[in-house]
């Protein structure tokens, strides 16, 4: 059962908590997703039978959360899973950011290094509003988007297509984390599948390059893909979560 919380912002966040030992454990989720994902649920299932504390959750415009997906931004999803965390939390926690939120977990990671035990990336997507996206739209595409304020580019994920508005563009701006130093003072398991087309492992290996980390390191999975939910993967999220909390 989810619960809710209030920003200061004035958004309703849905997020499900369950008790456990600290260093809790934080799952952010990718784009257009919700927390009820297979790796979200595996690894709230781990951490029950380990007595580990779990919270995951519902950025503003996804899920159970209020608001419309095409009036946020990046930003707008980092307050929503920093305010959950600042609230329902204590300690360092393990943050564990699948695709986009890999790319939110950085920005806490850089916002609030103490409250950051380790962190773990899957096929995590750092800027890629600005280096898949923009770079990738056509100029007819971007001259939509700076006219009309939205445009919409297929999706394999979602049948109508992704709606991507100028705003999400513009303020992704302003988060971009591989422009500028990254100090990462805690372990970093990065996780990626040679076969994701969504995030190809290039990304993984310029973060890889770009942090600023004594600690960290990529696993190339052949053959797995951006869901990278298979048995075989979903066992290495794990123990990825296991060795960055010790």
């Amino acid at each position: 059962m989810s619960a809710f919380l209030t920003t200061p912002q004035g958004r309703r966040i849905a997020y499900v908590q369950t008790a456990g030992q600290g260093p809790g454990v934080v799952f952010l989720g990718g784009f257009m997703s919700d927390m009820t994902g297979t790796k979200a649920i595996h690894l709230q299932d781990w951490a029950e039978r380990r007595g580990r504390a779990f919270l995951r959750l519902d950025y503003s415009g996804h899920g159970q959360s209020s608001g419309a997906f095409e009036d946020g931004c990046i930003g707008d999803w980092v307050e929503d899973a920093m305010a959950v965390i600042e609230a329902r939390t204590e300690g360092p926690q393990v943050l564990v950011g699948s695709s986009m939120g890999g790319w939110i977990a950085l920005q806490i990671a850089r916002a609030w290094p103490a409250r950051v035990k380790g962190l773990v990336g899957i096929a995590a997507a750092p800027d890629f509003t600005e280096d898949s996206m923009w770079a990738g739209f056509s100029a007819a595409q971007r001259q939509a988007l700076m006219e009309q304020g939205r445009i919409v580019i297929p999706s394999d994920y979602s049948e109508g297509g992704y709606p991507i508005t100028r705003r999400l563009i513009e303020e992704g701006r302003q988060r971009l984390v591989l422009r500028a130093p990254l100090p990462l003072p805690f372990p970093v398991r990065l996780l990626q599948g040679t076969a994701d087309t969504d995030v190809p492992p290039a990304v993984a290996l310029r973060l890889m390059d770009h942090a600023d980390c004594a600690d960290l390191r990529l696993t190339l999975v052949k053959g797995a893909d951006h869901r990278f939910s298979t048995p075989a993967c979903l066992a290495m999220i794990a123990a990825a979560v296991e060795e960055v909390s010790v």
